[in-house]
């Protein structure tokens, strides 16, 4: 009898450890690179997972070797059940992490400790009051640097997410970095991704190159530090020298991961994506409520994925309408 663990694998030889599932399609913000300017369709809740099939699903995946579970949304603080959520995902024996906008984070300080969260991921575009309230059409940008602020003091490992949009905030770069010189945190810039309603296009882009010429203009090629990235990370991280924190650039669209990608993610309505990129889903929570099993379903879905970027191997010259892909906010982060 083979007693060999499963594993989730790709035709080409990835190992899949990571999940990512997105609690809810809804937020307190509207960023528009994530929700277009209409927003989306509110649907019935029947529509989505509830507590007990997302966490049923869950530990279908742990099963089959997932080692890494990380919440996203929408914005999943205000999912109604999502206390209770990170509690039972915090029995099982994975690495639990967040990302948020941080608008409610402070009501869960306690709760994610218990749970043994110690990654939160932020979402900040702007150093600017004024330009990240026009970025996310709300005006919580004060509120959002206070719980950052109060993260940092809790110890948690705080990553800040910037989606770089040249023309909106690509002027920020330095003074971001010059944030990681003084405060233990991640800065991570993120290139400008193609979904559905967010106007995307190839000249809005800030690419990786980019990015470093500028920094090494301002800092000095010598005040630079190239880090050792872990095996499946997807940024490139860097450190200027004696800064508390550091910098890194996820460079999807220009300098792409895809050759040590092992991440798979859950849509909040039970889809299986197995690349953001993707067109196709697989349904999980149908065939949960239909009484059937997931474990081949997953498998095959996976199996399946393409070598690269769902499909495309490059999106230069490229249009979103092009895409038979959901909106950025409906699919997670």
């Amino acid at each position: 009898m083979d007693s060999k663990p499963k594993t989730i694998v790709d035709s080409y030889g990835r190992i899949h450890d990571y999940l990512r599932i997105s609690l809810t399609e809804r937020c307190n913000l509207r960023c528009f690179y994530c929700m277009p300017e209409e927003g989306i369709a509110i649907r019935d809740k029947k529509e989505f997972m509830s507590t007990e099939e997302l966490l049923f699903i869950a530990k279908q995946f742990v099963a089959l070797g997932v080692k890494k579970i990380r919440l996203t949304g929408g914005e999943p603080t205000i999912k109604k059940d999502f206390s209770n959520i990170i509690h039972e995902l915090g029995k099982l024996p994975v690495e639990l992490g967040l990302t948020t906008n941080a608008v409610m984070i402070d009501k869960y300080i306690d709760e994610l400790k218990a749970a043994g969260i110690k990654s939160i991921n932020v979402s900040l575009d702007s150093l600017k009051e004024e330009r990240f309230n026009a970025i996310s059409r709300r005006n919580y940008f004060n509120k959002i640097k206070e719980n950052i602020t109060l993260l940092i003091a809790h110890d948690f490992k705080v990553k800040i997410n910037i989606v770089l949009i040249k023309g909106t905030n690509e002027d920020e770069i330095i003074d971001f970095i010059k944030w990681s010189q003084k405060d233990k945190i991640a800065i991570r810039f993120i290139e400008f991704m193609p979904f559905d309603g967010n106007n995307w296009n190839w000249e809005k882009k800030i690419s990786y190159k980019e990015i470093l010429e500028e920094v090494t203009s301002h800092f000095g090629f010598k005040n630079i530090e190239k880090l050792e990235d872990s095996p499946n990370d997807t940024t490139r991280n860097f450190r200027i020298k004696g800064a508390k924190g550091t910098f890194g650039i996820i460079s999807s669209v220009t300098n792409p991961f895809c050759d040590t990608c092992n991440r798979i993610r859950l849509t909040a309505d039970g889809k299986l994506k197995n690349c953001l990129f993707s067109q196709s889903e697989t349904d999980l929570l149908k065939a949960v409520r239909e009484g059937d099993e997931i474990e081949s379903m997953i498998l095959k879905n996976c199996w399946s994925k393409a070598k690269e970027r769902g499909g495309y191997k490059s999106f230069e010259n490229t249009e979103i309408p092009n895409f038979n892909n959901r909106t950025m906010v409906a699919i997670g982060g």
